[in-house]
C-alpha cells in the first residue's frame, strides 16, 4: 500500500527513539527508502515546522515544536488533569513515586507523575515508553486486555514473563493475568527498576477497557514498612476515582 504525504512525513519522525536520537539524511534513506530528492523536501518541511533541527554535522533530531506541543498537552489533557489531584494525594500519603502510564496503540507511556521526596527513584519520568513485559504498569493494563490480545503479547514477551515467574506457557500466563484481574492490583519487585516494589490499578474507560493505570512505586523498605493491603486499597480507590473524573470531563467535551 502507498503512503500518503502525511504518513511519509510520520515515518521520519517515528525514526526518533531513545536508542537513535540523531540521524543522517543516509540513514533515514535507508531506513525509509526514500529517494533522496523526497527526504529532503521532507526534511524542509519538518525543519521549516520546527519539528525537526539540524545538527552541525550534517545530521537531524528533533525540534522545538515538540516541546511546545507537550507543554500544551500538559495544560490541555484531560487524563493528565483528572488524575493530577489524585497522585497528589497518593504522594503525599506514602513515600515514593506515583505515576499515570498512558496505554496507546502498543506502547506504555508515562504522562505525569508525583512525588512527595524529590530525590525518590524512578526510571520512568515523563514521556519515556515503558516496558510491556515487565512491572505492575503494564501488567495490570495486560490483565484487562482481550485475550486474544493477551495472547499476542504473551508470545512476543515469552521469555520475558518466565523470567518474571509469569509462567513459561501461553496458559501459564494466562492464568496469572485471570488472576491479577480479579485482584484489581498488579505487585511487581525490582522487576523495572532494582529494590524498587510497584503496586498499579487499571484506569478503565466506561467499557471496561484499559486507557491507563496508576502505581505507586516505593523503595522496597519503605514499602515493608507499610501495610499493603492499605496500600492496594489506596491505589485501587485512586484508579476508580481517575476513572470516573476523566469519564465526567469527556462528558463536558462532547455535551453529552
Amino acid at each position: 500500500m502507498s503512503l500518503g504525504s502525511g504518513d511519509r512525513l510520520l515515518a521520519i519522525l517515528d525514526l526518533f527513539d531513545e536508542k537513535h536520537l540523531e540521524w543522517t539524511p543516509a540513514e533515514m534513506m535507508a531506513a525509509t527508502g526514500y529517494t533522496r530528492p523526497t527526504l529532503y523536501r521532507y526534511l524542509k518541511t519538518l525543519r521549516d515546522v520546527g519539528f525537526l533541527t539540524s545538527l552541525p554535522g550534517g545530521g537531524f533530531t528533533l525540534g522545538p515544536r515538540v516541546v511546545e506541543l507537550d507543554f500544551l498537552m500538559r495544560k490541555s489533557d484531560p487524563l493528565v488533569s483528572a488524575a493530577a489531584p489524585h497522585l497528589k494525594a497518593l504522594s503525599q500519603r506514602f513515600d515514593g513515586v506515583v505515576f499515570l502510564a498512558q496505554w496507546y496503540g502498543e506502547k506504555l507511556l508515562c504522562i505525569a507523575s508525583e512525588a512527595r521526596d524529590g530525590e525518590a527513584r524512578t526510571s520512568y519520568p515523563r514521556g519515556r515508553p515503558m516496558p510491556l513485559s515487565r512491572g505492575a504498569a503494564a501488567r495490570i493494563i495486560i490483565a484487562h486486555l482481550p485475550r486474544r490480545h493477551q495472547q499476542a503479547l504473551i508470545a512476543s514477551h515469552a521469555t520475558s514473563y518466565a523470567e518474571v515467574g509469569l509462567g513459561t506457557t501461553e496458559d501459564e500466563v494466562l492464568t496469572v493475568l485471570r488472576r491479577i484481574r480479579k485482584r484489581g492490583v498488579s505487585v511487581a519487585r525490582g522487576e523495572v527498576t532494582p529494590g524498587i516494589v510497584g503496586t498499579a490499578a487499571a484506569v478503565l474507560d466506561g467499557g471496561g477497557k484499559p486507557v491507563a493505570s496508576v502505581c505507586l512505586s516505593m523503595e522496597a523498605a519503605a514499602h515493608a514498612a507499610e501495610d499493603a493491603a492499605a496500600i492496594e486499597t489506596a491505589i485501587l480507590d485512586a484508579a476508580a476515582a481517575i476513572a470516573a473524573d476523566f469519564a465526567r470531563s469527556d462528558l463536558a467535551r462532547t455535551g453529552s
